[in-house]
């Protein structure tokens, strides 16, 4: 074989090792590169739900029930203020016991209860899904569910992975981001579990968020 044909092929070959190299190395960096972006992603999202869950709590201890409406939601975080209770224990004067009394000392604002110390707070960001291209609402439902026969208010706010997954991560092209989050709402639906996130439930009294359960 001619001296110059022998190195063109090693050149070919060479070139065929590395990019199979490439695309071995690929293939295990593209399931850590789409589960730290999900879980970037799900964090904002989760932060975003919890910021509903406690705002639809205070409206129910106000209101006896909960809300479907996000505008009605927002109005009562803007306008509405929440009792500062503090617990005081008492001694019986007659038999020594102690027993604990409750005293309104003040009230703050439910929005500024909501928002604690943060800075990047904002309520009319409430209803939006983090990362939504366009920007796209949680769906909110409430309503009551029959519980030993006493009818207990729930609530359910949700968003599927189609809404904040839906623009690829920086290192994918469109086809393989949607190939894996198509993936992953076919394993969630195969053992019969949203997929997305979501905080209270229309079929149970909790407000617990679907990443909270085992």
């Amino acid at each position: 074989m001619k001296k110059g044909l022998s190195i063109v092929i090693n050149i070919v070959l060479f070139a065929i090792i590395v990019l199979l190299a490439w695309q071995v190395v690929k293939s295990i960096q593209a399931p850590i590169k789409f589960n730290t972006e999900q879980k970037a992603r799900e964090a904002q999202v989760i932060k975003r739900l919890i910021d509903i869950r406690n705002a639809e709590v205070l409206y129910k201890n106000a209101n006896s029930k909960y809300t479907d409406n996000f505008d009605t939601l927002i109005m009562f975080c803007q306008n509405d203020s929440i009792p500062v209770v503090e617990m005081i224990s008492k001694q019986n004067m007659e038999d020594s016991t102690y027993y604990t009394v409750y005293d309104t000392i003040g009230f703050i604002k439910v929005m500024d209860s909501i928002r604690g110390r943060r800075t990047d707070f904002n309520i009319n960001d409430l209803k939006v899904v983090p990362f939504s291209q366009p920007k796209q609402n949680f769906e909110l439902e409430a309503g009551t569910k029959e519980s030993s026969g006493i009818k207990v208010p729930i609530f359910e706010a949700r968003t599927p992975y189609e809404v904040y997954l839906a623009q690829p991560g920086a290192a994918f092209s469109e086809k393989e981001w949607k190939q894996r989050v198509d993936n992953l709402r076919a394993e969630k639906e195969s053992i019969h579990r949203y997929p997305g996130l979501k905080v209270g439930s229309m079929e149970e009294a909790s407000t617990e968020g679907n990443w909270e359960k085992l």
